[in-house]
């Protein structure tokens, strides 16, 4: 989704058990930046966003949700608000 110039990547994590996705949250900032430079030349900024399940909640997270913003990406749980992409909130 491109809004203002910005493309959003938004990527769902659903868990209820240890598995693979715990790997996968590490790679956000290799993909954010492959979409960056495939954007580049049409001068489009990328932001990307993960948004997670409450099993991510867990104290053995905090390391990996901390090196998903450090690199520059963001997660949200459950729901992205909609005003993150520009979008109106509802009253």
């Amino acid at each position: 989704m491109v809004i203002n110039n910005t493309l959003f990547i938004i990527e769902v994590k659903f868990q209820k058990v240890a598995g693979s996705v715990d790997e996968k949250l590490q790679t956000c900032d290799y993909k954010r930046k492959q979409y960056a430079k495939l954007m580049a030349p049409l001068n489009i900024e990328v932001e990307y966003i993960y948004i997670l399940s409450d099993w991510f909640r867990k104290p053995a997270y905090k390391d990996t949700l901390d090196y998903i913003i450090s690199v520059g990406c963001q997660y949200y749980f459950k729901y992205l608000p909609l005003q993150k992409l520009g979008l109106p909130v509802p009253e």
